[in-house]
């Protein structure tokens, strides 16, 4: 059970690394012909566009790489400059032609994708392990501020810090309403602490893999680029390569509606280009399965899925073609479940999870400190002896367990129906016996 999260500190180990300055068609990896049709769709949707614009669109400096490619298209009567709107080719208005029309079609036809430049799949892995989820490093002092909303013994934070720091993967199980979840949203937030640079889309074969949405990646500061001051002559002398953009490590979270197709590539047949999968967009952050064990797949098949992952630390996503691709896996998973961990795997699987927490039911004395800090946050006045009647009453007597979401929800009855009744909220024998007959449920 918790209170309001504090700001969460955590030491972030950087090599500075960021993505290295491309001044030619030949630094982005991708060919003429690629750069052309990728230019040539915007001009077709657009009609008539500067190309400053064109390279804003395209995340590419316009010279050395965007002017060359527009020259090409000329050459090649596939677009033509109408007018300028300043000095320098950078402020020429460009307008496709009918050829350049017909030949956009046809380019359409095979994908729709129209933005950021990719990046090659050989420049994005190599960028994973330039920025690897192992610099993000807390230790004890850190860790018990961050998780101080919380109420945790040593013990278990004994536990949770080494799994944290060994980036891997983690097994949360244990009673409903224990804080699982609250325990791992913290840990997500020590690892927002962090940043890192990630490509707004990937190439491999002329196909486009989409790994950047505003959903599921925050936004860093792009003025200052990890590990670099401000005033670096390096950063004003040699800008980074604009197809990546600087984000908080990634931290995404997905529930009952995970299936097995989303952990794949999600090839959109009306675009014709491919969607990341989860664990790709989590890679150099935290990938939580929440609530495992109610997902539509069963779980033996939803953890065969992370057997290789978890082993080798590299994934294989397959085209629509058939082809399989390798991608790396930095990712700490974790697995958070109500249900017994020998219901749902085996000994095999257990093994391959580097860190297996159980979070207990509260001891008295910890239920004690929640209900004191729960009515504290809601105002409500702590009152040692409405407590001894709670515990008494309906736990004690109808060996009832403790949870440590329970004291959240019963000051909020208690608040409810005092507001109705029109009276101060107490920790009374009356307001006590209302909200526990409203809140219990003998099953």
């Amino acid at each position: 059970m918790s209170v309001a999260p504090p700001a969460l500190p955590v030491t972030q180990t950087s090599e500075g690394w960021e993505p290295p300055p491309i001044r030619t068609i030949e630094d982005t990896g991708l060919n003429m012909g690629f750069l052309a049709d990728l230019t040539l769709k915007v001009l077709y949707f657009e009609g008539y566009i500067a190309g400053s614009r064109i390279a804003d669109i395209l995340k590419l400096p316009f010279a050395g790489i965007v002017d060359r490619v527009l020259e090409f298209l000329k050459r090649e009567q596939l677009c033509e400059v109408k007018g300028a709107a300043g000095f320098g080719e950078s402020t020429y208005n460009y307008a496709i032609t009918t050829k350049g029309s017909e030949k956009a079609r046809e380019v359409i036809d095979r994908s729709q994708y129209i933005g950021p430049a990719p990046v090659t799949l050989e420049a994005y892995t190599r960028a994973v392990h330039h920025q690897p989820l192992r610099n993000v490093v807390v230790n004890p002092q850190a860790l018990r501020e961050a998780l101080s909303h919380l109420v945790i013994n040593d013990e278990l934070l004994a536990q949770i810090g080494p799994a944290v720091n060994s980036g891997r993967s983690m097994f949360l199980y244990g009673n409903p309403g224990n804080g699982k979840t609250a325990i791992a949203e913290s840990i997500g937030r020590m690892i927002l602490g962090g940043q890192m640079y990630i490509p707004y889309a990937v190439e491999v074969g002329g196909q486009i893999i989409k790994v950047f949405d505003n959903v599921n990646h925050q936004l860093a500061d792009e003025a200052r680029p990890a590990g670099t001051p401000p005033t670096s002559p390096k950063l004003r002398a040699q800008p980074r390569d604009p197809r990546w953009v600087l984000i908080h490590r990634p931290v995404i979270t997905v529930g009952g509606e995970l299936t097995l197709e989303s952990l794949d590539l999600v090839y959109d047949q009306t675009n014709k280009y491919y969607e990341a999968p989860f664990q790709m967009k989590a890679n150099g952050g935290m990938f939580l399965i929440d609530d495992f064990g109610r997902q539509q797949v069963r779980p033996r098949d939803l953890l065969n899925r992370w057997i290789v992952p978890l082993e080798k630390r590299i994934d294989y996503l397959t085209l629509h073609t058939g082809r399989k691709i390798e991608v790396p896996f930095d990712v700490l998973i974790v697995f958070s479940t109500n249900l017994a961990p020998k219901d749902l795997v085996d000994e095999a699987f257990l093994r391959r999870i580097r860190h297996k927490i159980e979070i207990p039911d509260p001891s008295f004395d910890d239920y004690r400190e929640i209900f004191r800090r729960v009515c504290q946050q809601k105002g409500v006045p702590y009152d040692e002896r409405g407590l001894g009647y709670l515990l008494q009453e309906y736990y004690v007597k109808p060996h009832r367990k403790l949870r440590a979401v329970h004291p959240r929800d019963l000051v909020d009855q208690i608040v409810d129906t005092a507001s109705y009744l029109g009276v101060e909220p107490r920790l009374t024998k009356e307001l006590i016996d209302r909200a526990c007959e409203a809140y219990f449920v003998e099953l």
